[in-house]
């Protein structure tokens, strides 16, 4: 009887160390998991980095986003704000947010403009950043019907992980990856080498912002063309009215 209640015991213990992981691991379903990844290297300077900081938060706040939110089949997304420069220079400003109310957008917007900065230089490491965005979400503690990385940057990359080698692991793991190229007299080609090089997965595309007085239309068309989803053509360069 002894041996036979033991028996009982240790499969019994067995059975909750086996059943608490699985529940630990359970995660919230969203209809997208979207990382926004934002240039913080050293060719980004103090006005330019916060006309991108409000460029964002601006387009966060268009009726045009929440619209696009509510219209999902489970009404929520998971979003993120990450800064990246060089290889081992990916910051987390706002960490992991469900968003399912107009006041979550507001909060999330309100925090991309009072948060300090944190990167001034390092480089321009576009593939470790594109990688850290892909094991950010699959780390995560939300279940997205789409994974997606949405990296800003206005520059290529000067070391680290090329952008081609990042992109094409994310794009292994299911990511997708779309580019905002930031571009101006000193920066022509971005566009291509974003359509080339960084871009990837189900339905990518890329969003070209002429200068960074053009950053928070670009942001908000391609935030739209994120969260709700629509086709894009078949370069890969969206372009939506203003």
């Amino acid at each position: 009887m002894r041996a036979i209640g033991w028996l009982s015991g240790a499969i019994s213990m067995l059975l909750v160390l086996f059943i608490l992981p699985v529940q630990a691991q359970k995660k919230t379903p969203v209809d997208l998991e979207l990382i926004l990844m934002a240039d913080g290297s050293g060719s980004v300077d103090q006005a330019e980095f916060l006309i991108q900081r409000q460029g964002y938060a601006k387009a966060l706040r268009h009726p045009d986003i929440w619209h696009g939110i509510s219209s999902g089949i489970l009404r929520r997304i998971a979003l993120s704000y990450v800064e990246w420069s060089g290889p081992k220079l990916q910051i987390p400003i706002i960490d992991w947010t469900v968003i399912e109310k107009k006041s979550d957008l507001e909060a999330f917007a309100k925090k991309l403009e009072t948060l300090p900065r944190e990167l001034y230089s390092g480089g321009t490491a576009i593939g470790n950043a594109i990688l850290y965005g892909a094991n950010s979400i699959k780390s995560n503690q939300f279940e997205g019907t789409r994974e997606v990385i949405d990296l800003s940057g206005d520059g290529w990359d000067r070391n680290g992980l090329p952008a081609a080698e990042g992109r094409d692991q994310a794009v292994k793991m299911g990511v997708t990856i779309n580019g905002l190229p930031i571009l101006d007299e000193f920066r022509v080609g971005l566009d291509k080498f974003f359509v080339k090089n960084v871009i990837g997965g189900r339905g990518a595309f890329s969003v070209p912002a002429n200068g960074f007085q053009d950053v928070f239309f670009a942001i908000r068309r391609k935030l739209i063309l994120e969260i709700s989803g629509p086709p894009v053509p078949m370069n890969g360069v969206a372009q939506l009215p203003q």
